[in-house]
């Protein structure tokens, strides 16, 4: 797992080797959110709490695109 970046309640992070579509994961305490990089759509979780990061995401999306391509070679 390599983490994106960190906000002050959560962190974005992306997995190596996992599963499609390409997708970002929202992290806080006691929570979490599985985020499609492409449409910002939320797979799995809630992400009502990860606004400061939807709002990075939103922001940064050729950034998630690229760590994506780096870390998932395989696909």
């Amino acid at each position: 797992m390599a983490t994106i970046q960190r906000f002050n309640t959560c962190k974005i992070a992306i997995y190596a080797d996992d599963h499609h579509p390409p997708h970002f994961h929202i992290e806080g305490r006691g929570w979490r959110a599985l985020v499609v990089i492409a449409t910002l759509d939320v797979l799995a979780g809630e992400a009502r709490r990860g606004g400061e990061a939807m709002d990075w995401a939103r922001a940064n999306r050729d950034r998630l695109q690229a760590e994506w391509d780096r870390l998932n070679t395989r696909s």
